[in-house]
């Protein structure tokens, strides 16, 4: 089975060219698609097969001083690692963040293409945009483009008129409001560390730590995260990046070696 695509084809004559240059160009094109009778099921099941195994582990809370965001920075397909320094927490604008789980190209895409939206709305309405507004925005959008083969999981995190905000929203179209969330493989580990250790009247200081601790628990037990765990914090002067430490030495921080001691020493004795 062919698709004819002579309909979209030109009629203009070319006059005064080489005849034999354009035979190729002058037939109708046409490409073979699938022997099927269920071409969206090929077609989904076709994505299905060439999508690569992700791993990230990214986390975000609202505490009462404001929000903390916090994510690791490797990057794999299916068993390979392919690289250890992404940013996955995005500056969408001095007062907002988004997070990337899913496929890099399009989280990267996608909050690019929000940070312009936003950018456009204030300027068109002399005020930034809300919280709210951003993530709807994005959920919008993805919901557009649902079936296509987009892969986002992502969280919309900063402050606006009304204080802290925070939402979920997948390329399904999904949007989740709520007061901490983690996205990725690794986020079983680290909702274990981090609803053991939240509390709302925490500090700036020990939220940033809880991050990080959750954030390095979840890159050992998982190994699709690891590198650098970064820490971000929003508050009502904007975001501001507390810390970026290596997860590798950041496990000799929480689990020290400690010097073993000898209980007996064996010593040669002298031949009499």
């Amino acid at each position: 089975m062919k698709l004819d695509t002579s309909g979209l084809e030109s009629t203009v004559p070319l006059f005064g060219a080489n005849s034999e240059l354009l035979g190729g160009f002058s037939a109708a094109p046409s490409f073979e698609i699938p022997n099927t009778t269920d071409f969206d099921g090929f077609q989904k099941d076709a994505i299905q097969m060439v999508k690569p195994a992700k791993g990230t582990t990214t986390l975000a809370f609202i505490f009462k001083e404001g929000v903390m965001v916090a994510a690791d920075s490797r990057a794999s397909m299916g068993g390979y690692i392919s690289s250890q320094s992404v940013k996955k927490i995005i500056e969408i604008n001095p007062y907002m963040l988004g997070t990337m789980a899913g496929g890099a190209a399009d989280c990267q895409f996608w909050h690019r293409n929000l940070g312009i939206k936003c950018r456009l709305h204030e300027l068109a309405n002399k005020r930034r945009i809300s919280v709210t507004g951003a993530s709807k925005l994005l959920a919008n959008i993805l919901y557009s483009y649902r079936g296509m083969g987009l892969s986002v999981g992502t969280m919309i995190a900063g402050w606006d008129e009304t204080g802290p905000g925070l939402y979920y929203v997948d390329s399904e179209g999904g949007r989740l409001k709520g007061t901490r969330f983690s996205v990725g493989s690794g986020s079983p580990y680290a909702y274990g560390v981090l609803d053991n250790g939240y509390r709302y009247d925490m500090s700036v200081e020990e939220a940033a730590e809880l991050a990080r601790r959750s954030i390095y628990h979840a890159t050992f037990r998982d190994g699709a995260s690891g590198g650098v765990a970064s820490v971000y914090y929003v508050g009502p002067n904007g975001w501001k990046k507390l810390s970026g430490d290596d997860v590798g030495e950041l496990h000799y921080k929480y689990y020290p070696v400690m010097p073993s001691t000898v209980e007996q020493e064996m010593v040669e004795v002298a031949g009499a």
